[in-house]
């Protein structure tokens, strides 16, 4: 007796589809698991037998065969556990076959025949969409499946239920999809006090898109400030939402099904490592830069990161996708974020004050920084020097000014930029000035003949990069936003060139 059940397998963010093949062969008693299975896949036999005999049913006394089909795909994690055990029970007779036909089933399940919640239940829904099917998954990630509109989500809590509602003794009720959470607030601007040049690069960056730096001594309020940038962005639109969750439910972090219109915001310890920065591991999984999409990426204490890690973001930077090769699969995660990073200008931190630098200024500032690649710090648009807050500006009454008055400008500016790449014809979605390139910028970031000039004068002064001239596009082109001008003028190229650090000289 054979039965087959479909379930997925997960790549990157592409949920490709599995057929579990079952079968039952008289000989000798033995349960077999083959297709490129891991561990944990390999294992699922004894979950099954237990989750099997938890219900008083014993396993046939025949030689017991699973073909996970695909056989050259890899088969990684536990959601196996639970086709595994249908089409187990669908070769026994227990289960009608030609039902478990109409859906794609994942699941984990505990030795006590429980479902347990699984990584990847809303793109396997997404994927039965697809195929037109429906979903089976554990009733814990009922309202993360619902989130795939137009199909069937049959969520049981155990093996048991499931049987009973194929049998018709007691149906599931479909789940609801999970609460859309309005954005957070998280810390006010009107906390920082003094900073304003520091906060008008916060509001372009906002605005942009644009990847910042902040150089500047200790207690100046760099980590603040970070931390004030999801306050001031625009929510995530619906497609967004689902998209950053696609990401959140691969990794295991979407609790509740809940999706959330605040945008992430992720700030690693800078002892993480490469796989951790950027995905992979044994099990590949989408690391900080993936996790922070759509978001910011927070680097505090820059210089701190090993250099290898650091410059394992230039690509996700420059294209928004991080690519985790393996022997046996290549995966690629979405990693379309801002990033800001803060630094102190040396290990002391207080390079320029007679009163606390060290002796070995300049050199201990040349060799701190040096441990930022430059080609990393060429990707980065807005370079601003933070300065110490004096007891003056501490005594000062809060500021009039806080992060809600600064997200009106940037929902101003975001809402232009929207309207400006609609239905561009680029092959991926542009969705900021941080964003566009090659023609774009051409047709929408092209200064004036004043603004022009003083372009390629400064190109040439300061030595800049074919990348760094169409990174001082961009953020002119933001600033014109802000300004509400239909022209990129001179006076938003100069802004944008005092935000652009300087090759040094050879």
């Amino acid at each position: 007796m054979t039965a087959s059940v479909a379930t997925v397998a997960y790549l990157g963010l592409e949920a490709r589809a599995v057929e579990v093949q079952v079968q039952l062969i008289p000989g000798l008693p033995a349960f077999h698991v083959v297709g490129l299975a891991d561990k944990a896949v390999a294992e699922s036999r004894e979950r099954v037998r237990g989750a099997v005999a938890a219900m008083g049913l014993a396993l046939p006394p025949k030689r017991i065969v699973v073909n996970l089909s695909p056989a050259d795909i890899p088969k990684e994690g536990s959601h196996y556990d639970l086709p595994v055990a249908l089409g187990l029970l669908a070769a026994m007779g227990i289960v009608d076959a030609e039902a478990l036909a109409d859906y794609v089933v994942v699941g984990e399940l505990g030795l006590d025949a429980r479902i347990a919640p699984s990584p990847g239940v809303l793109l396997a829904a997404l994927h039965a969409a697809t195929v037109g099917k429906g979903l089976i998954c554990p009733a814990a990630q009922g309202s993360e499946a619902a989130w795939s509109a137009g199909i069937e989500v049959l969520a049981a809590p155990d093996l048991l239920a499931l049987l009973n509602h194929f049998k018709g003794h007691g149906l599931l009720k479909p789940p609801e999809p999970g609460e859309v959470e309005e954005a957070g607030l998280g810390p006010d601007l009107k906390q920082v006090k003094g900073q304003e040049t520091a906060k008008r690069a916060l509001e372009i960056a906002a605005a942009g898109g644009h990847n910042l730096l902040m150089v500047g001594p200790p207690g100046s309020g760099k980590s603040l400030m970070a931390s004030c940038l999801p306050g001031i962005l625009p929510p995530l639109d619906a497609a967004e939402a689902l998209e950053a969750s696609m990401v959140q439910s691969v990794a295991g972090t979407l609790a509740g099904g809940r999706l959330t219109r605040t945008r992430p915001f992720r700030s690693p310890h800078h002892s993480a490592s490469m796989a951790a920065l950027t995905g992979g591991g044994l099990k590949v999984k989408p690391g900080e830069v993936s996790l922070a999409h759509l978001g910011v990426l927070f680097l505090d204490e820059l210089p701190e990161f090993q250099r290898a890690v650091l410059d394992s973001l230039r690509q996700p930077l420059e294209t928004g996708t991080v690519s985790v090769a393996r022997a046996n699969a290549h995966v690629t995660f979405p990693a379309r974020v801002q990033l800001v990073a803060a630094m102190n200008p040396c290990r002391c931190g207080h390079l320029g004050d007679a009163a606390l630098a060290c002796s070995r200024a300049p050199r201990c500032a040349a060799d701190y920084q040096a441990k930022v690649s430059g080609p990393l710090l060429d990707r980065i648009d807005l370079h601003v020097e933070v300065q110490p807050v004096s007891a003056a500006d501490l005594v000062l009454p809060p500021p009039t000014e806080g992060s809600a008055e600064v997200a009106a400008r940037v929902a101003a500016a975001r809402g232009v930029q929207s309207a400006r790449y609609a239905g561009q014809e680029t092959g991926t979605r542009v969705r900021t000035n941080a964003e566009a390139d090659g023609p774009l910028l051409d047709a929408h970031a092209t200064p004036d003949d004043p603004g022009r000039r003083l372009l390629a004068q400064a190109a040439e002064q300061m030595r800049l990069t074919a990348r760094g001239y169409t990174r001082v596009l961009r953020v002119a082109r933001t600033i014109a936003d802000l300004a509400g001008a239909e022209t990129v003028g001179r006076i938003h190229v100069a802004e944008a060139l005092s935000y652009r650090r300087q090759a040094p000289r050879s």
